[in-house]
């Protein structure tokens, strides 16, 4: 089994409250739930109107599936015209037995 964990610090420009920031957080996460069978949260930036940080993961039985489902999930969210990715870091872990 291959767990994968990305972590994307993004941007949302025009954004001018936090009511304004939980509309498109909770479109891009609930999307990217639906579209990929994948868990996302946010996780940082909670108290900012035009940063947000979130983590998307998934898990696999082979790597190569796992690293293809998070290549496509980095596309749609840099696809998603309501953020700028800031960056995003991936990590791939293989639980112990």
């Amino acid at each position: 089994m291959v767990v994968a964990l990305e972590r994307f610090d993004l941007r949302i420009p025009g954004c001018g409250s936090l009511k304004q920031k939980r509309h498109v957080v909770k479109g891009l996460t609930m999307a990217l739930r639906s579209k990929f069978n994948v868990s996302v949260a946010e996780v940082d930036h909670h108290d900012l109107w035009q940063r947000t940080a979130i983590a998307v993961a998934a898990a696999a039985g082979e790597g190569y599936h796992v690293r293809k489902v998070m290549h496509e999930v980095e596309r749609f969210v840099e696809r998603w015209v309501e953020v700028e990715v800031i960056s995003a870091e991936l990590s791939l872990h293989r639980p112990e037995d």
